[in-house]
Formats: structure tokens, C-alpha cells, sequence
């Protein structure tokens, strides 16, 4: 990665080796958060007296605080310095965090799970659009790819974390450890920007009223019309994607009577598929080039729904989980290269935009499927995700190819 960054721009070999990796750490928290709860669902119905729907609010107020969240951390980071504000919003994340860990009741556990997703919101878009920044176009992908390995991580260790938690501890000890690694991590990086070099830290004078100037920069990344088609398309593949994905470990537990331990140590090969992308994503990305990584990577995840959710015995969806997270990161992290400049000049709202699009997907897919559970069940909910990832992804392929064409 660092040979990367020095090859792509002679002027970021001031950059100290470590940023990005830093970033990555920071993101694993992250990640850890988004997650946590997946696992935990029937727990938290249990102990909170509470039906499963209503537990998965956990998930839906997290997702919801941190899409609205982007329209205050996407211009923040471009007015006061993306890193520095990315530091910042590590420390506030374990305190958040460590709020969910003594929420008394379950109300509060709601309010301090939306405060854990606004501050959450401070790190991986905003590392997105820095790395955007000071990468050139043709190595970000590469890089971006790298980078993301922490939330990968992150968002696996979660889901197995939490179902082990929610069987043999309590379901609060994974929330203290959340906050004591944002809180080692956020004060590495506040230490950590203070040597980067000036056009890492470059900054951009906002005119007028702080919020006249918020307005305005969104407008103007929704004037792009590539910009509204990518934001489009996140916003319906993170409804379909993760309103799976959360029940899965339900489906797993109810339908093959799994543990919720083995259920999240399953779910948690989402997260290894994602990493062989991240470390095989130079080869694929000229393999398969941004077209067919999207629509291979639609494939794959429509198979592993319909898998998963109609396979008669439980050990298919070990390879299924597997090739879901293979898919899912061919898709997204193409995405997430298109975010980073459908609207360069701009880049911290356009990435911050391409966040609250997809976490606000993730929350109404995750209410929707939530309040569907009952009448439809987990088949037929992920079965109905396949197909509905398949279409979209199979869109924004010819969209992609048009445009390249």
C-alpha cells in the first residue's frame, strides 16, 4: 500500500506510512458497531421483554443516525481537515459506545445506539474521501480495497462477537471493548495529524452561513447526474443486502436450530469474502474491470441468498456466507470508486452523500424486512434480497458500461 501511495503522487512520501493503516484500525471499530447487535437480536427480545422486531430497532436507529449524520461530517471534514475531523470523531466514539454498554433499559440502549451511528459516521466515509485525496484515481481502487480490510474485519468480528456474547456473556462486554479500542485509536490519530504534511491537510474556505454552506454542497453533488445514478443504486443495495443480512443469523438459529455462537462464527465468512477481494483486488480489478465486478458480483450474492435461505441443511451456508461477502465487496467497493469522483472538487460531501444514501438504504431495508418477518419469514425475505440485488446490480452494469462506452 505504501508503494502505492508514493508511486501515485511523489509530493505524499511525507505521508507517514501508517495513515492509512491507522484509518483501517479505526474503521475495525466501526465496522464492530454497524454489527454488534445482528447476533444479538433474540437476546436483546428476551431480556428486554421486547419481539424480535422491535429489537432490530437497535440496528434501524444506528443506520438512521448515521446517514443523516453524513450531511454534518461531509462538509466538516472539507472545512476543518478530513483526518483531523476523522480523529476527533474516534474519541466520541467511545463514548458513545460506552453508553450503549449502561444503557439501563431498552429505550435508552435506542438512544445511545443513534449516537453511536452519528459519530461512527465521522470515520470510514470520511477516510474515503482523504484517501481520495492524496491517491491517484488509477491506484484508489487498490488502496481503497486495502484500506477496508479494517472495516471487513470489523463488521465479522461483530456478528460473531455478538451471537458469542449473547450465548455465554453479556451482552454489554462487547460494547467496553468497542470503547476502549475508539478511544487508544482516536487519540493515536489526533497525534497522528499533526505530522501530515500540508496538501494532506488541505482545507476549503467555506463562504457564508455554516449551514447555507452544507446546502450547497449537496446541491451541487445532486446536480451531477452520475451522481444521482451512483447514489441511486447504494441507496437499494443497502436496503436489500443488509436487510438480509441481518436476520440471517435468525434464519440459521430458528430454522436449522444453530446457536447463536455458531450463527455469528457462519456470518462472520461474509466478512472473509470481503477480504479476499481486498487482497486480490488488483488482479480482479483488471480481470474483470469496474462492469464486470458489479455484475459477477451481483451473481454471486443473489446465488448465496437463495442458498441460504432454502438449502434443507445448515452447512450450505458456509460457502454461501463466503461467496455473499465475495459479491457484496466486487459491488460495493466499485461503488465506492465511482463515489470518489463522481464529484472530485467536492469529495467530502459527495463520499459523505454516498454513506447517508447507503446507511438509510441499510435502515429502512432492515425495518421493512423486520416488520415483514412474521408473515413471510427468513426464506423468503432472503430469497426476495437475491433477487432484488441481482436486478440492481445488473442496472447499474449497463449503466457503467454506457458511461464507459
Amino acid at each position: 500500500m505504501n508503494q502505492t501511495l508514493q508511486a501515485s503522487n511523489t509530493s505524499q512520501r511525507a505521508i507517514p506510512s501508517h495513515a492509512i493503516y491507522a484509518l483501517s484500525v479505526a474503521s475495525f471499530g466501526s465496522g464492530m458497531s454497524m454489527r454488534i447487535v445482528d447476533s444479538m437480536l433474540i437476546r436483546l427480545a428476551g431480556d428486554f421483554d421486547v419481539t424480535l422486531g422491535v429489537a432490530a430497532m437497535a440496528i434501524t436507529v444506528f443506520g438512521v443516525a448515521y446517514g443523516l449524520s453524513q450531511l454534518l461530517f461531509g462538509p466538516l471534514g472539507d472545512r476543518y481537515g478530513k483526518y483531523l475531523v476523522i480523529a476527533w470523531g474516534s474519541v466520541a466514539c467511545s463514548l458513545t459506545a460506552l453508553s450503549c454498554a449502561m444503557a439501563p433499559d431498552f429505550s435508552l440502549l435506542l438512544i445511545a445506539r443513534a449516537l453511536a451511528g452519528a459519530t461512527c459516521a465521522s470515520i470510514i466515509p470520511l477516510s474515503m474521501a482523504w484517501i481520495g485525496d492524496v491517491v491517484a484515481y488509477e491506484d484508489r481502487q487498490t488502496v481503497l480495497a486495502r484500506f477496508l480490510i479494517g472495516q471487513i474485519l470489523g463488521l465479522s468480528s461483530g456478528i460473531m462477537f455478538g451471537g458469542i456474547s449473547a450465548d455465554y456473556l453479556n451482552w454489554r462486554f462487547p460494547f467496553f471493548l468497542i470503547a476502549g479500542s475508539f478511544f487508544v485509536t482516536g487519540l493515536y490519530l489526533v497525534r497522528l495529524n499533526g505530522r501530515l504534511p500540508s496538501h494532506a491537510k488541505a482545507l476549503r474556505k467555506a463562504d457564508g452561513h455554516a449551514l447555507a454552506h452544507t446546502v450547497a454542497e449537496f446541491r451541487k453533488v445532486l446536480e451531477v447526474t452520475w451522481a444521482r445514478k451512483v447514489l441511486g443504486t447504494v441507496l437499494m443495495e443497502g436496503a436489500l443486502v443488509y436487510g438480509a443480512l441481518a436476520f440471517v443469523p435468525t434464519h440459521l438459529h430458528t430454522v436449522h436450530g444453530s446457536s447463536l455462537a455458531v450463527a455469528g462464527m457462519l456470518v462472520m465468512l461474509f466478512g472473509l469474502g470481503g477480504f479476499l477481494f481486498a487482497v486480490r483486488s488488483r488482479s480482479l480489478v483488471k480481470q474483470l474491470g469496474e462492469v464486470g465486478l458489479v455484475r459477477y458480483g451481483a451473481l454471486l450474492m443473489a446465488a448465496a441468498m437463495l442458498i441460504i435461505g432454502y438449502s434443507p441443511v445448515w452447512w450450505t451456508a458456509i460457502p454461501a456466507c463466503f461467496v455473499f461477502g465475495l459479491g457484496f465487496y466486487m459491488m460495493h467497493n466499485t461503488l465506492q470508486i465511482n463515489a470518489t469522483q463522481m464529484a472530485p472538487e467536492r469529495r467530502g460531501a459527495a463520499v459523505a452523500a454516498f454513506a447517508s444514501c447507503f446507511f438509510l438504504g441499510q435502515s429502512a431495508g432492515v425495518a421493512v424486512a423486520g416488520a415483514l418477518l412474521v408473515s413471510v419469514g427468513t426464506a423468503h425475505l432472503l430469497a426476495t434480497a437475491g433477487i432484488g440485488v441481482l436486478l440492481v446490480g445488473g442496472r447499474f452494469a449497463r449503466l457503467r458500461a454506457e458511461k464507459t462506452a
